[in-house]
């Protein structure tokens, strides 16, 4: 969903972007705190019960997703590196959050099922993103899925979001299960891609 209006949020962020580089901050820096910050909300906040709290700390630092990239091309120092360091700190992110969560429903929520989804959905999420790197490492297209990371990203923290401001978790409920789902079946389909490509090739 962030990368379906990337375009504007780009505009958004172009005057921070300029005055970062302005200053000397590096991409790959902005990318560590965005990291720290999201990793704060989710594994700080959370599971003290503070979700709304926890939502606007993550929702602040998420935008150094579209922010580092944004300042790496306009310096012109897109490198490997920083693409890597940027995937492999969104996992770490990523899994903060549904971490933060199943430590909630483990701590103060005192739900074993949701407190499952939550790991279910972290342990997905993860071998989603996975999937699709080691696939593209082979040589294989495995871009397919009904969950993408950006729109299992925003899912989550809208429907916490609107959970604690109106206190309806079965908000929160509707989106894990969700999730949980949409990300299994994310798996399964690009298992499937992939498998469907090896045959392929392997009887050319």
């Amino acid at each position: 969903m962030l990368d379906r209006f990337r375009a504007f949020w780009t505009k958004v962020i172009s005057p921070v972007a300029h005055l970062l580089i302005k200053l000397g901050v590096s991409a790959d820096v902005v990318t560590l705190v965005g990291t720290l910050g999201v990793c704060t909300g989710a594994l700080v906040f959370f599971p003290q019960g503070k979700l709304l709290t926890g939502v606007l700390v993550i929702t602040a630092f998420v935008f150094s997703d579209l922010l580092d990239g944004h300042m790496a091309r306009l310096t012109g120092k897109s490198s490997p590196f920083g693409a890597f360091l940027d995937s492999t700190l969104d996992r770490i992110g990523d899994g903060a959050i549904f971490a933060g969560l199943a430590l909630y429903f483990a701590w103060d929520g005192d739900s074993r099922l949701y407190l499952v989804l939550s790991l279910v959905c972290l342990v997905m999420g993860g071998v989603t993103s996975y999937a699709r790197a080691r696939a593209e490492g082979l040589g294989f297209q495995a871009k397919v899925g009904i969950a993408e990371r950006a729109d299992r990203l925003v899912a989550i923290l809208v429907m916490t979001g609107l959970s604690a401001i109106f206190d309806l978790p079965v908000l929160m409920y509707v989106a894990l299960w969700a999730l949980a789902v949409a990300s299994t079946v994310t798996v399964v389909q690009r298992v499937w891609v992939v498998r469907k490509q090896a045959l392929a090739r392997a009887a050319s």
